[in-house]
C-alpha cells in the first residue's frame, strides 16, 4: 500500500538539512527554490523509502532522486584511489543514451564539490574507456540496461553493494522492451535496497512493475497523472497529408522559430524531413535510432549550441532532451502511442517556461487524435491551415551546397552573369537544346575513319601451328611416326 506525499511545496533547499557542498553545487546550477516533485520528493528519499514519482517532463525529477542520493551517500565517500573504497553504490536506469548522459551531467554538477565518483554506460560506443573508469571505481553509476548487462558479463560492473535504485522514465523502457534486461539487473540487486520509481506517466504495466519490486512505496504526484503542462499551448492544424512538410515550413517562417524540434513516427521518415526541409532553406538535421552515437551527439549539440533550426527526430528524442528555453515542439506525425504525445510536447514549456505544442492532423490520424484527447482528458483546439504552394528559399550562403535536384544530385549554382537575383524565386533552369538533338559526328571525326579504312591494314600475326591441346599442356613428348611398307 502506498501513501501519498504532503510536503509543502513552498520550502526551501536550506530546509532539506543538504550538506554544504550540495548546497553551493544547487547554487551554482542557478537554483533558488526547489520545484513542487523536488519540494515532496528530496524529504522522503533523505528518509530512505521507496518512492513512485509522478511529474510532468522538464519539472526537475533528476534532482528530486540525485540530490538526496548525493546527500546519503556523503559518509561513505572516499578520498582514496583504490578502487576497492569506490563500490557502486547507486545505481540510475535509463531508457535511451540522451537521457542517461543528461543525468550524468547533472549528477556530476550536483557532486562537484564532494569525493563521490559517478560514472554513465550506454551502447553505441566503445566499451573500453567505460570499462577503465569503471575498474578505477565509481559510486553512482547512470545507464541503460543492455549496455550494463554487457559490462556485468564483461566483470567490469559489480552491482553486489547498491543501495540505491532508480528506474527513470520507467514506462519507456518498458515500451521499448526492457523488462527482461531489467529482471536481469534486479536480480543482481541486493534484496535490502530503496528503489525510486519515477515517470511522467503510470500505465497499469508500470503500477504492476512497481507493486512487484517495490516496497510499500510513497507516491507523489504533483499534477494529475498523464496531464500536460498548463505553461504550454496545444494548437492542432488540419491539413492534408502532402502538406505537411510544407506546413512546418510555413509555422516555422511565420513564427519565427530559431529552434524547434520536430517528431516523426519513423527512421525514414525523419531522414526524408530533414532533406527536405533543407531544400526550402531551413537549417535541419534528422537524429534517430540509425545513427551513430557520436552523430546523435554531435547533432545534439549543434542543436543546443543554436547551429541548427529544426531537429527532427523520432521517439528516441522525445525522452531526456534538456533544451533551455526550447520555444515550441512540431509533431509532424501524431504518435501510435498517445503517451508519447505528452512527452514530446514535454521538450517545451521546461521549468515554467511558456511554450507551443503544434501538432498537425491528416484525415487519416483520427484515432490517434481521440487517443490523445482520451488520455490528457480534455479536448484539443484544433485549426484549418492553408498550406501554399511551398517556394523554395535559399540562404545566400548556403544555396550552393544545398540545392538538390529530383533526382538526388548535386546542381551548383552558377555565378557572375548567370547569377539569379537576391530574392527570386527559384526555377528550373532552361535545358540546351543541343542535347536533345540525335547524335551526329563531326567533320573532323568523319575524315579521321575514312583515313583508318584507307590505311593499309597492319600484318597478321602468324596462327599457332600447335594444336590447342599442345599449347594447353595436353600432350607430353611429341610421338614419332611410323612409316607402313
Amino acid at each position: 500500500m502506498s501513501d501519498t506525499a504532503t510536503t509543502p511545496t513552498n520550502a526551501t533547499f536550506d530546509q532539506f538539512g543538504l550538506h554544504a557542498d550540495i548546497l553551493k553545487a544547487i547554487a551554482e546550477q542557478g537554483y533558488t527554490t526547489p520545484t513542487p516533485i523536488q519540494a515532496e520528493a528530496i524529504p522522503v528519499v533523505l528518509g530512505g523509502r521507496d518512492v513512485m514519482g509522478a511529474a510532468q517532463t522538464g519539472t526537475g525529477k533528476t534532482a528530486g532522486f540525485s540530490l538526496p542520493i548525493i546527500q546519503r551517500l556523503l559518509p561513505l565517500a572516499s578520498t582514496s584511489a583504490s578502487p576497492a573504497r569506490h563500490p557502486v553504490r547507486a545505481l540510475i536506469l535509463t531508457p535511451t543514451r540522451e537521457l542517461a548522459d543528461q543525468v550524468a551531467a547533472n549528477v556530476q554538477a550536483y557532486a562537484k564539490h564532494t569525493s563521490l565518483r559517478s560514472a554513465v554506460v550506454f551502447g553505441g560506443v566503445d566499451m573500453n574507456p567505460q570499462s577503465a573508469e569503471l575498474r578505477r571505481g565509481v559510486e553512482i553509476l547512470i545507464a541503460t540496461p543492455g549496455r550494463l548487462l554487457d559490462h556485468v558479463q564483461q566483470k567490469t560492473a559489480n552491482l553486489g553493494q547498491v543501495q540505491i535504485l532508480v528506474l527513470d522514465e520507467a514506462d519507456r523502457m518498458l515500451d521499448m522492451g526492457f523488462l527482461p534486461d531489467l529482471q536481469r539487473i534486479l536480480n543482481l540487486l541486493p534484496a535490502e535496497r530503496q528503489t525510486l520509481l519515477f515517470s511522467a506517466t503510470f500505465s497499469p504495466e508500470i503500477k504492476k512493475l512497481a507493486a512487484t519490486y517495490l516496497r510499500n512505496p510513497q507516491t507523489i504526484e504533483v499534477a494529475r497523472s498523464n496531464s500536460t503542462a498548463t505553461n504550454v499551448t496545444q494548437i492542432v492544424y488540419e491539413v492534408a497529408e502532402g502538406d505537411k512538410t510544407g506546413a512546418v515550413v510555413k509555422l516555422i517562417r511565420d513564427r519565427g522559430l530559431k529552434q524547434v524540434i520536430v517528431f516523426c513516427n519513423s527512421k525514414i521518415g525523419a531522414s526524408r524531413l530533414a532533406r527536405q526541409l533543407e531544400r526550402d532553406g531551413v537549417v535541419a538535421t534528422a537524429i534517430h535510432g540509425d545513427r551513430t552515437q557520436s552523430e546523435r551527439m554531435q547533432a545534439l549539440d549543434a542543436f543546443k549550441r543554436g547551429e541548427i533550426e529544426a531537429l527532427v527526430a523520432t521517439d528516441v528524442a522525445a525522452r531526456g532532451l534538456d533544451i533551455a528555453e526550447l520555444p515550441a515542439v512540431i509533431n509532424f506525425d501524431l504518435p501510435f502511442n498517445a503517451e508519447d504525445y505528452v512527452h514530446r510536447i514535454g521538450r517545451t514549456g521546461r521549468a515554467g517556461a511558456s511554450g507551443d505544442a503544434l501538432s498537425l492532423f491528416s484525415p487519416n490520424e483520427r484515432k490517434q487524435l481521440a487517443d490523445i484527447e482520451k488520455l490528457i482528458k480534455r479536448p484539443l483546439d484544433v485549426q484549418r491551415l492553408t498550406v501554399d504552394t511551398p517556394v523554395r528559399h535559399h540562404h545566400d550562403e548556403r544555396g550552393a551546397r544545398r540545392e538538390r535536384d529530383d533526382r538526388g544530385g548535386s546542381r551548383r549554382r552558377t555565378t557572375g552573369a548567370h547569377e539569379r537575383p537576391h530574392g527570386t524565386h527559384h526555377r528550373q533552369q532552361p535545358v540546351d537544346d543541343f542535347f536533345l538533338k540525335p547524335y551526329e559526328p563531326s567533320p573532323s571525326a568523319v575524315s579521321a575513319a575514312a583515313k583508318r579504312d584507307e590505311a593499309p591494314s597492319a600484318p597478321q600475326k602468324p596462327a599457332s601451328k600447335q594444336p590447342l591441346a599442345a599449347l594447353l599442356g595436353g600432350f607430353g613428348m611429341p610421338r614419332k611416326t611410323t612409316t607402313s611398307n
